[in-house]
């Protein structure tokens, strides 16, 4: 349906998820539903289960909802932001899941689509919210944040080494005009940076872009809530993959997953008591890559981080770890 949208290591995810959606009536959610390519994967690969996909993004479900039609009542489609998850299957009378497939970052849709604002490689409206119906857009970030707060911004969201020089050029130009569109900011970046830093790691303003989106979209915030509540909602041989884009994702997520397979017992203890024992597995050495084939493929999946964990375990008390 989508030919310019290609699901970021597809076949890596269904073969990490696959022992646990075999059986009949395994349910797997897709936190981050996009333009459907890993949830019609599923779907097709795992006949016997039903999915729960979920997106911020209206103009999302209702592209995925075209492509996922074929499936009927097979998939149910949710308006939410994945950090309410346990609400979603709460309103669902879903106790607990069997897998859950996290593809963090922007969707190929919102990239291609100029008036979203996210691409620095063309001239559009400074926007970025992932839900064009709520919240502050990047243009209104820019022109009213005090200067402290955007220097914070870029220097936590986007690793970005020079975010005072550009914060003070910003500050300067919104005096004269507020921003309303990507070139004038990309033209003051670049004209910010020294020549040093502009000649390696591609295009300049993309580490001001990454922190722009993520605060408008909050989304270390939200991915903070939602890995957790994620973990929680697993059955006992559930699974969980996460594709992170940039370090900030992938070093949240390999925190969540590392605290839950690890034992929580005090130092020294003979035999280690049930309630310490680990509630995870990893299923995965580190992060894994994307092949060189893929990369080639596509130049979307370069930055891709995969990690997944299997729940062996629950709670001594027999509810999920970390449920409400």
């Amino acid at each position: 349906m989508e030919p310019r949208h290609v699901p970021v290591m597809l076949e890596r995810c269904l073969e990490l998820l696959a022992p646990a959606l075999r059986e009949p009536g395994a349910v797997v959610v897709d936190a981050t539903l996009g333009l459907g390519g890993h949830s019609e994967a599923l779907l097709t690969a795992f006949p016997q289960a039903r999915l729960i996909a979920v997106d911020r993004d209206p103009a999302a479900l209702e592209l995925a909802g075209k492509r996922l039609a074929p499936f009927g009542d097979r998939a149910t489609l949710v308006h939410a932001v994945y950090d309410e998850l346990p609400q979603v299957l709460g309103r669902l009378g879903v106790p607990e899941v069997q897998g859950v497939l996290f593809d963090l970052g922007v969707s190929s849709m919102q990239l291609d689509e100029a008036e979203r604002g996210f691409a620095y490689a063309q001239d559009a409206p400074l926007d970025m919210r992932m839900n064009q119906d709520t919240g502050v857009s990047a243009a209104e970030v820019l022109n009213t944040y005090p200067p402290g707060e955007l220097v914070r911004i870029l220097r936590t969201y986007g690793e970005e080494k020079f975010a005072r020089k550009i914060v003070e050029a910003v500050v300067r130009e919104r005096e004269q005009e507020p921003f309303t569109n990507s070139a004038r900011l990309v033209e003051l970046i670049r004209q910010a940076l020294p020549q040093a830093a502009k000649r390696t790691g591609g295009n300049p303003a993309k580490r001001t872009f990454q922190a722009l989106r993520i605060e408008v979209n909050g989304e270390l915030h939200v991915l903070e809530r939602a890995v957790p509540a994620a973990v929680a909602a697993l059955a006992v041989g559930g699974r969980i993959a996460v594709l992170s884009y940039h370090s900030l994702e992938d070093r949240l997520v390999k925190q969540v997953l590392a605290a839950g397979a690890t034992s929580t017992a005090p130092p020294g203890l003979p035999v280690v008591p049930e309630r310490y024992q680990p509630r995870l597995k990893l299923l995965t050495r580190g992060a894994e890559l994307p092949t060189e084939e893929e990369v080639a493929a596509n130049r979307r999946a370069a930055p891709a981080r995969l990690r997944a964990a299997e729940r062996i375990r629950k709670d001594p008390s027999g509810a999920a770890e970390g449920a409400p």
